[in-house]
Parts: structure tokens; C-alpha cells; sequence
């Protein structure tokens, strides 16, 4: 059957139907229903879960520390087959100081040691004012499986997330799994930014008021009135994304962003790639290397001189891919112990006024060109 486009009535291609717009802040929010037990239906067949973690001092580490906790992470990251999307996400967010003032406070118990409880008090605030510029930095790790519905993916979703707090807890790193009120909440609190609105939420009551959880969580607006920047309830934002143009990315790179003096959000989305994919990708990519090496050398035989002169970006890339395979029993065959995988990394900044904006953006964007595409040779794109 030879396939044909249906016509319409002044006899011209029926185009298809676009993709619906969304019309409500609410509408905007991808994602579909949040269980009680954290699980996010994000769409049809597609179910996710967030953990929370802290972070441990690599930096200021030993070098033999330093490769031990490396390879432990490449181990983890080795646990994700191409069946797991996951996503590492670094939020840093303006403090809350009274409700950040109410965690640290320790209540009198009147025993004769409550000068020494105050003392303490006194000395964790002080601490909150000098520490972090009053930015509140927190870490993540969101995983996502395919299924038809929650009874088929839940049992999986559980698996994986235990076998995560394993993998954290060999790297010394403390890991907790996020409930459905508390992954709300934390959305809530990167959707209003300005503090405009407090995260009051109860399961009971979505029933009696008829509303969804996108109502508890969703800004006053979102307003996209330029490519460049965009407004979310009270603040502006500006998103971009990084161009990976060098081999290897130093482990500074991430630390770069988040010492930054301002509220940002850095996400990593991370695919791997099936064996046999992966396989046929890095051939596909060293034939082209190759024809492109050829086509230089040609170049350098009309223009008389001598052919191994080609540019040095081609000659790396091909020596990169190359080293991606190894030769046993006469093919080339991807190294067991590694997986190849697709990463896009997003940024976000937050400016909670439009001069604010005006006046930080290009100090704060100026310094990451010259710090990814000078010391990481990676750039932005906006």
C-alpha cells in the first residue's frame, strides 16, 4: 500500500493536528499525577522518582581518595542500562532565614543547660549569615523507567532505588528517597522563588476542594516573551544549555557554576546507550572522522604540501573515538567495563527583579563563557 496524505475540502494536504498550547501556569507543569509514595506519573507509560543527597569533600581529598571515590562513581553511573533515564540536578536557592532559623533552633529544656543550648544558637546563626551567601544548595538524582501502568513499574522503580542508597552508601555519601509531599514541595520552591507564596499542601484535601497538586505547586504566571530570558510568578529567568566540544570535562566544571553568587539551577540529563547502538554510533562517527581526513588530505595534495598535516581537532576526535574500542579476535569491540551515553546539561539562572536581571546577567554570563570555553573548552548556547 502506497502511503497518501488525506485532503481537505479545497482539495490541499491535511496538515496534522499541532500540538496543544498550554493556556494555565498549571498546564505548563509536565507532569501528570504524584503518588504518596513519590512516584511521578511525568506522562503516559513513564513513571520517576527523586533522591536526595549530600555531598562529600572530593576537592580537598587525597589523590589516592581522589581515584577511589572516582571510581566508585563511574561505577555508579555504569549501574544505569539504557532502560534508565536519569537526570543529576543542583539547585541552589535563596535561603529562607525564618524557617531556616526555626530548623537550627534547639528548644530550652530547663536543666540547667539552656545557656549553653543559646550559646549554640547564637553560634549557628552567625554561621547562617557568613555561610553560602544565603544560598541553600541541594542535590538530586531523578529516575524514570517505562511502564503501562504503576502496579507494573513500582516493583522496578523500588529495585533501582535501593540499589541507588546502596551505591551511595559506598561512596560515604548520605542518600534519602523523597516522598510524594516532599518532591511537591521541592517544586514549589522552584517555581516561587520570591517567596510570594508558602507550600500548604494536605492529600485530604484534594478530594473535598477539587483541585490537583499542580494547584499547590504552580507560580501566579509564566510569561515566554523572548527566547532569551522568561518569568516565572515574580522573578526572571534565563535558561541555556552547554555545548560539549571538548573530550574529556574536568571535574572543576561543576564546581565552577555552583559557586557562582547567585540562584541557579544546573541539571545533567544522562541516557545510556544499548551496547550494539553504542557500537555502531562510534564506527559510524570514526568512518566520517576518516572521509573527513581524507577529504583534508586531498586539499593538501592540490594546495603541494605534505598530507599528514590535518587539524588538530580531527586528529583528536579520531584518536577519541578510536580509544572508545578495543581490538579482540580480529573486531572492534566496546570495553565492558564502560557505556556510552547521551548527556545534555541545562542551566538556569534566577533574577528576582528585572534590573537585578539587567544588571547581573551579563557579569554572571561573561564569566561562564570565559570559564567553560578558556579553561573547559565547552561554550554556551542561549
Amino acid at each position: 500500500m502506497i502511503p497518501f496524505w488525506k485532503k481537505n475540502k479545497d482539495g490541499g494536504k491535511k496538515k496534522p493536528p499541532k500540538a496543544d498550547v498550554p493556556k494555565t501556569a498549571q498546564q505548563s507543569i509536565p507532569m501528570q499525577r504524584m503518588f504518596e509514595d513519590g512516584t511521578c506519573r511525568v506522562k503516559a507509560n513513564y513513571y520517576t522518582r527523586t533522591i536526595a543527597y549530600q555531598d562529600i569533600n572530593y576537592q580537598l581529598a587525597q589523590q589516592e581518595d581522589k581515584t577511589a571515590i572516582f571510581e566508585e562513581w563511574c561505577s555508579f553511573l555504569n549501574f544505569f542500562d539504557s532502560s534508565i533515564k536519569f537526570e543529576l540536578s543542583f539547585v541552589n536557592m535563596a535561603t529562607d532565614s525564618t524557617e531556616f532559623e526555626k530548623s537550627i533552633r534547639i528548644p530550652f529544656q530547663r536543666d540547667g543547660f539552656d545557656d549553653v543550648r543559646a550559646e549554640y544558637s547564637q553560634m549557628l546563626r552567625q554561621q547562617l549569615a557568613k555561610g553560602n551567601n544565603g544560598l541553600t544548595k541541594s542535590k538530586f538524582i531523578t529516575f524514570g523507567v517505562e511502564g503501562e501502568s504503576m502496579r507494573q513499574v513500582k516493583t522496578r522503580l523500588d529495585h533501582i532505588q535501593n540499589d541507588l542508597l546502596n551505591n551511595f552508601h559506598r561512596l560515604g555519601v548520605l542518600a534519602r528517597p523523597l516522598n510524594g509531599a516532599e518532591r511537591l514541595k521541592l517544586m514549589h520552591d522552584m517555581f516561587n522563588m520570591d517567596g510570594s507564596s508558602k507550600f500548604r499542601f494536605d492529600w485530604n484535601d484534594l478530594v473535598k476542594s477539587g483541585l490537583s497538586v499542580k494547584d499547590a505547586i504552580a507560580p501566579t504566571a509564566f510569561a515566554f516573551k523572548n527566547s532569551r530570558t522568561f518569568q516565572m510568578g515574580g522573578i526572571y529567568c534565563a535558561a541555556s544549555f552547554l555545548s560539549i566540544t571538548a573530550s574529556d570535562i574536568s571535574d572543576q566544571l561543576l564546581k565552577d557554576f555552583l559557586d557562582m553568587d547567585s540562584s541557579q539551577i544546573v541539571t545533567m540529563h544522562i541516557q545510556s546507550v544499548d551496547q550494539n547502538r553504542a557500537i555502531k554510533t562510534v564506527k559510524r562517527t570514526i568512518t566520517e572522522l576518516d572521509r573527513s581526513k581524507i577529504e583534508e588530505q586531498k586539499k593538501a595534495i592540490r594546495a603541494g604540501y605534505d598530507i599528514d598535516i590535518i587539524p588538530s581537532d580531527l586528529a583528536t576526535y579520531g584518536r577519541d573515538a578510536k580509544a572508545l574500542l578495543m581490538p579482540e579476535d580480529q573486531r572492534l569491540i566496546l570495553a565492558a567495563d564502560q557505556r556510552q551515553g547521551c548527556l545534555n546539561w541545562a542551566v538556569e539562572l534566577i533574577f528576582f527583579t528585572f534590573h537585578k536581571m539587567a544588571l547581573l546577567s551579563r557579569k554572571v554570563l561573561s564569566f561562564w563563557e570565559v570559564s567553560s570555553e578558556k579553561v573547559h573548552s565547552c561554550g554556551f548556547v542561549f
